[in-house]
């Protein structure tokens, strides 16, 4: 699940992308404790911690927090309005496509203009007033389909990693495949776009050069859920790769991307007495400890 860190005003996104985004619903699921607080997070005590964004049934997860990580273009969503999806078929998605635009751009940053190109009757790049980007793109009823929404990793820098990501993750997560692949006509320049699956959920990722002045961040993370604490190990062992980045639960591997790696049954522990204190002087999550 992609986790978005928000400042201070997760409740306040939710509400946004509930009236902006079609069949969107958001719901608070975890607050702060009252007590056992780091001083810096005083000031959410009793607050919203966690807002769970249903997007046509896709989950995105917001974390009310404070200033210290914004997202940026490197982890992006893929907003595929599929004509199938409405009544009205073609005409009545490109019309909603156009309306999220407009609400997206207001406040926000254009990437790319929408518009017609060789891959998508209508499509266009857009980081809206929060700091997060997403890719519009009106889809061919024809074509295979794919859910609502898919997060998008662009891999920056003067080495191609794309392909190398893909294979770890792949490789890394159960019930997992790699779709299709599409290289730069220069082959050293890596990926121009490419699909995978990890457990059941797609992903695309391209390679993008050094024409940008951005990287990942935690400010847009992918949370794992475990069955047990020998999935946790198993997965920390391999995603690790930046120790000093290393808090509750929270992961840098080799490319970058953070990664929160949790229990499954995340909220249940939580809710144990002191669990959440205890939480917070950990690095890997010991469950046994929580």
């Amino acid at each position: 699940m992609p986790n978005v860190w928000c400042q201070g005003n997760a409740v306040e996104v939710g509400e946004f992308y509930s009236a902006v985004l079609p069949q969107t619903s958001a719901t608070t699921t975890m607050t702060y404790p009252t007590e056992g607080l780091l001083d810096f997070q005083r000031d959410f005590a009793g607050q919203a911690l966690v807002v769970d964004v249903s997007v046509s049934g896709y989950q995105i997860r917001l974390i009310n927090a404070g200033n210290e990580f914004r997202p940026t273009p490197a982890i992006s969503f893929i907003l595929t309005m599929d004509p199938l999806m409405f009544d009205g078929g073609e005409d009545e998605a490109r019309s909603r496509t156009k309306s999220i635009w407009e609400a997206f751009v207001d406040g926000g940053q254009v990437r790319m203009e929408l518009g017609e190109y060789p891959f998508s009757k209508l499509y266009g790049w857009v980081e809206d007033r929060f700091g997060v980007n997403w890719q519009l793109m009106l889809s061919d009823p024809a074509g295979e389909r794919r859910p609502p929404v898919i997060p998008q990793l662009l891999f920056t820098g003067p080495t191609a990693q794309a392909q190398q990501a893909i294979d770890l993750y792949t490789g890394l997560l159960a019930d997992s495949s790699i779709g299709m692949v599409m290289p730069h006509q220069d082959a050293a320049a890596g990926i121009m776009f490419a699909e995978f699956n990890l457990s059941g959920q797609w992903f695309s990722a391209m390679d993008g050069g050094t024409d940008h002045d951005f990287t990942f961040s935690p400010g847009l993370s992918l949370e794992v859920s475990c069955a047990d604490q020998e999935e946790i190990d198993r997965l920390w062992e391999v995603l690790s790769s930046v120790p000093e980045a290393e808090q509750c639960g929270w992961v840098e591997d080799r490319f970058g991307v953070s990664w929160q790696i949790v229990p499954e049954n995340m909220g249940e522990l939580m809710a144990h007495p002191g669990a959440f204190s205890r939480m917070l002087e950990m690095k890997k999550l010991i469950i046994a400890e929580l």
